[in-house]
């Protein structure tokens, strides 16, 4: 039995474009990871990806899907395959433009740090610099690259060896999400912040 107020659409035999339009206006809000890399050539890469979530916790670890671009790796999958080393920094309404700024396309030989004034502090475990302006950032070392689909797109699987919170969001135990104001992906033009939380108690125990 249909149902008139859906549109149903058969999305084996639908083109690329057409699928990720509605990816990107449903699977929302996206967590942005705006990452840093830094090529073989020394120069440092950032650049932020909303395909993007933890996965592991036993260790730590992240994971960000990243297309490739006519067939060709972006710069940050590049340099990731490279050297196996990236640090995520989570994005702030505080550094968004900077941020989206650094979303543009840039030529391999050219920074965004350096092009658009981003302020970076060096690593403890893994060569590419932290984003100054991220309350959190976490300096990762690559587990796993998984080729997707019709591979058009790989996901990179990090493990997080250290994780820097400031303490304007972190308390010694809880990182306090409201005080973060993280920034979310939202289709098209669009970010979002928080908004309303709402409280409900946890139904689960945390894991040990």
């Amino acid at each position: 039995m249909s149902d008139s107020s859906f549109t149903t659409l058969d999305a084996t035999t639908m083109d690329t474009a057409t699928a990720y339009r509605l990816l990107v206006g449903a699977v929302v809000p996206r967590p942005v990871a705006w990452i840093t890399t830094r090529g073989k050539n020394g120069v440092v890469n950032a650049a932020p990806f909303s395909s993007y979530n933890y996965v592991a916790h036993s260790p730590p670890m992240v994971a960000v899907n990243i297309g490739s671009r006519e067939g060709q790796l972006k710069d940050t999958a590049r340099n990731i395959m490279e050297t196996g080393e990236f640090v995520v920094n989570v994005a702030t309404f505080e550094g968004m433009e900077l941020m989206h700024g650094s979303a543009a396309d840039y030529l391999p030989e050219e920074s965004e740090a350096e092009a658009l004034g981003i302020d970076l502090i060096p690593s403890e475990r893994v060569v590419p610099p932290r984003v100054a302006i991220s309350p959190i950032q976490m300096e990762c070392r690559l587990e796993q690259a998984i080729t997707l689909g019709r591979g058009l797109n790989t996901l990179y699987i990090g493990e997080v060896l250290v994780f820097h919170l400031s303490s304007s969001v972190y308390d010694g135990r809880h990182v306090d999400s409201v005080k973060m104001r993280p920034i979310a992906r939202l289709g098209g033009p669009l970010y979002a912040e928080l908004g309303e939380v709402h409280h409900r108690p946890q139904l689960q125990k945390p894991p040990k």
